[in-house]
């Protein structure tokens, strides 16, 4: 009876993680991040106008960031889990299969918008403050692409929302336990609270440029660090932890110290101004 239980209040995963539209395969890990990546697009691109910025500017710069984003953290997951692919290095452009990186994303983009925020003479601190609480809901929506792959769980549980694996995802180890710890949601529900924090932080106080990316860092790696501690799928370690639990740590310290000096040393940030730039076809006649 109480097997019964626990069954029913737990969550079910998608048997088949590619959906055949006739010839074509539909993979929900890239539908899902797909979304993703739109849904932030149009964040951050409103944001950026809101800062007193044109439409078009942002979306001259969105795919290349986005390109960027992919590329860094496809060849984050393969240069940290490299173990994976000796063999078969093919393998490191199946993306759909799961495997990209936040770090990876937030290093790729980053070097991307630094260049063309130069390159174009843009205001590199309302780019980044534009982009961060977008890129943070992007992670909430994201993290069920792993739902749909059947990856990135805790250890075995039995509480209600615990997620129910196929014996195939299983590690060997817990072979005999069908549903375990959802850390995809509960990254995806810190996700999706850190965006909010940063919403309300950013309508509440005066901030400097910079300072919203730097609690994105902050609030994101503080939840980070405990959920990487959760998991229990194949990682590197360094001592007592996984690479990317002290990655987060160190970017999370890093992020605090930037805010601290960006409050003596930081530009004031203007966010949410009350006019939209007129685009080139609409400026007044001379």
């Amino acid at each position: 009876m109480i097997t019964t239980l626990v069954h029913l209040g737990s969550i079910p995963s998608p048997s088949n993680s590619v959906i055949n539209l006739g010839p074509l395969p539909l993979h929900l890990y890239g539908l899902i991040l797909a979304i993703a990546v739109l849904v932030a697009a149009r964040i951050a691109e409103q944001r950026w106008v809101h800062r007193g910025h044109g439409a078009k500017e942002f979306a001259d710069l969105v795919i290349w960031i986005i390109i960027g984003g992919v590329v860094g953290a496809r060849a984050y997951h393969v240069a940290s889990d490299y173990q994976l692919f000796v063999g078969q290095w093919g393998d490191a452009v199946k993306i759909w299969q799961g495997g990209l990186s936040i770090w990876g994303a937030v290093i790729g983009g980053a070097v991307v918008v630094v260049f063309l925020a130069r390159r174009h003479n843009h205001d590199l601190g309302d780019l980044v403050d534009s982009i961060a609480p977008a890129l943070v809901l992007a992670q909430a929506i994201g993290r069920w692409g792993n739902w749909a792959n059947q990856e990135l769980f805790g250890k075995p549980s039995n509480l209600p929302w615990a997620v129910e694996i196929d014996l195939a995802h299983r590690p060997v180890e817990y072979a005999n336990s069908s549903t375990f710890q959802p850390t995809f949601l509960y990254e995806s529900l810190w996700c999706l609270g850190v965006f909010v924090a940063l919403v309300l932080i950013e309508r509440r106080f005066r901030l400097m440029k910079g300072q919203i990316l730097a609690l994105y860092l902050i609030l994101y790696t503080a939840g980070r660090f405990v959920f990487e501690n959760m998991r229990t799928d194949s990682a590197n370690m360094i001592g007592p932890l996984r690479l990317n639990a002290w990655v987060s740590l160190v970017v999370c310290f890093s992020g605090i110290i930037w805010f601290l000096w960006l409050r003596t040393h930081g530009t004031p940030s203007v966010p949410h101004v009350d006019r939209i730039p007129a685009s080139e076809d609409q400026l007044p006649e001379s």
